[in-house]
C-alpha cells in the first residue's frame, strides 16, 4: 500500500508531501507548496482527494486538491476570514462539514464544505479561551472539546451533540466535564471500538482514559497516568497523542523532556499500561502514525527534524532516520492513497 505524508511549516510557509516507503519507513520528499499564512492543522477528504488547511496569521481555512502520485497541491478555495487563528482541524464523516477548534479566540466552529468550496453555515460558537482539539465520535453524533488549564485556559471537557444533517452544534447534558485542578486537557483520540477515549492533559504531563457512551455521548474517567518518568524535575508539557489502528498502543510526546511516552492499551478494559520513554526531536509538539501502525513520525518544532520510528510487536520504538524538513513543522498527516 502507497502512503505519503504532509507536513506543514509554519515558520516557512510551506506544506510538504513525503512518500513512505512501505517496506522501511524512511522517507523521501515529493514536493513543496508555498501556502501563506503560517500554514499549521490539516485535515483530509480522501474520497476527493482535497487537503484543508489552517492558515494562523491570516486566519482562515483554505482548501487544495493535492495529486496522490506527486503530491503536489492546487488551491482551490479560501475559508472566510475568521474571529481567531484555528489550531485544529477536522471533517465530520460525511466530509459536508469542517470542525475547528480555537485556542485564542476560545471557539469551537462548523463550516459547510463542497467539493472544497466553503458553502452554506458557518458558526462560530463561543466556549472559553484554550479550546485544543475537536471531532466527531465513530457514529458522528457526538463531540468534545477540550480545553487547556493554565493562564489561557480553562481546563475542562465541552460535550456537544451533533446533527449531521445540517451541521448544528449544540451542548449536551452535561455540557462540560470539570477537570481537576491544572490538569490541562489538549487533545485526544478514539480507540477503534468506539468504547474509549484518551485525552493528554498539556499541564498534568498525563494521559487520561475515559470509557465513552456512545449512546449519549458522555464520558467516565477510568484512570491517568504520567507521560513523565518519576523524579523527573524539569519543565515539561504534553501536546497531540496517537493510537496505532489496532488499538493496541498509544503514544504521547513531551515537550521539554522531549519523549515519546507510550502506553499499552488493554482494549476489553480500556486499561493504559506503561511502557517506557523513547527520546526524540527538541519540543515533539505533533506525531502521526501511519495506517499500517508500523511506523511513528515525531517533529521537533524547535529542530526542524522529524524523526522517524519503527513500532515493535511490544509497542518500543526504534528509530529509523532523521530528516531535516524545514522550520517550525506544525502539523503531520500520513495519508494511504492506494
Amino acid at each position: 500500500m502507497r502512503q505519503i505524508v504532509f507536513m506543514t511549516l509554519a515558520a516557512d510557509d510551506l506544506v510538504s508531501c513525503w512518500e513512505i516507503d512501505d517496506a522501511t519507513g524512511t522517507l523521501s520528499l515529493l514536493s513543496e507548496t508555498s501556502v501563506e499564512g503560517r500554514p499549521a492543522p490539516l485535515a483530509v477528504d480522501r474520497e476527493n482527494n482535497l487537503l484543508y488547511v489552517g492558515r494562523r496569521d491570516i486566519p482562515r481555512v483554505s482548501s487544495y486538491r493535492f495529486d496522490p502520485s506527486s503530491g503536489t497541491l492546487e488551491h482551490q478555495f479560501d475559508g472566510p476570514v475568521l474571529q481567531g487563528d484555528p489550531c485544529y482541524l477536522s471533517l465530520d464523516r460525511t466530509s459536508r462539514f469542517l470542525l475547528g477548534a480555537y485556542y485564542n479566540g476560545g471557539a469551537v466552529t462548523v463550516q459547510e464544505v463542497e467539493a472544497g468550496n466553503f458553502e452554506g453555515r458557518s458558526d462560530w460558537i463561543p466556549t472559553g479561551n484554550g479550546a485544543h482539539c475537536v471531532k466527531t465520535d465513530l457514529s458522528n453524533k457526538y463531540v468534545m472539546l477540550p480545553h487547556i488549564a493554565g493562564e489561557h485556559g480553562m481546563n475542562a471537557i465541552r460535550l456537544f451533540r451533533f446533527d449531521d444533517d445540517n451541521g448544528s452544534l449544540v451542548p449536551n447534558r452535561p455540557a462540560e466535564i470539570s477537570q481537576p485542578d491544572n490538569r490541562g486537557p489538549r487533545h485526544y483520540v478514539f480507540h477503534p471500538n468506539g468504547r474509549y477515549v484518551y485525552f493528554s492533559n498539556e499541564q498534568d504531563c498525563s494521559v487520561t482514559a475515559y470509557s465513552f457512551d456512545s449512546t449519549s455521548g458522555l464520558i467516565k474517567e477510568l484512570q491517568t497516568e504520567s507521560t513523565l518518568p518519576m523524579h523527573y524535575g524539569g519543565v515539561n508539557s504534553c501536546a497531540q497523542l496517537r493510537i496505532t489502528p489496532d488499538g493496541r498502543y498509544l503514544f504521547a510526546p513531551n515537550r521539554g523532556h522531549n519523549s515519546l511516552a507510550g502506553f499499552s492499551v488493554d482494549s476489553d478494559s480500556g486499561g493504559l499500561t506503561q511502557i517506557g520513554r523513547t527520546p526524540t526531536e527538541a519540543i515533539p509538539r505533533v506525531l502521526d502514525i501511519d495506517s499500517t501502525g508500523k511506523y511513528l513520525y515525531s517533529a521537533g518544532l524547535e529542530s526542524g527534524h522529524v524523526s522517524a520510528f519503527n513500532i515493535s510487536g511490544d509497542g518500543s520504538l526504534d528509530l529509523i532516520d532523521r530528516y531535516e524538513v524545514g522550520n517550525e513543522p506544525m502539523w503531520i498527516l500520513t495519508l494511504p492513497v492506494g
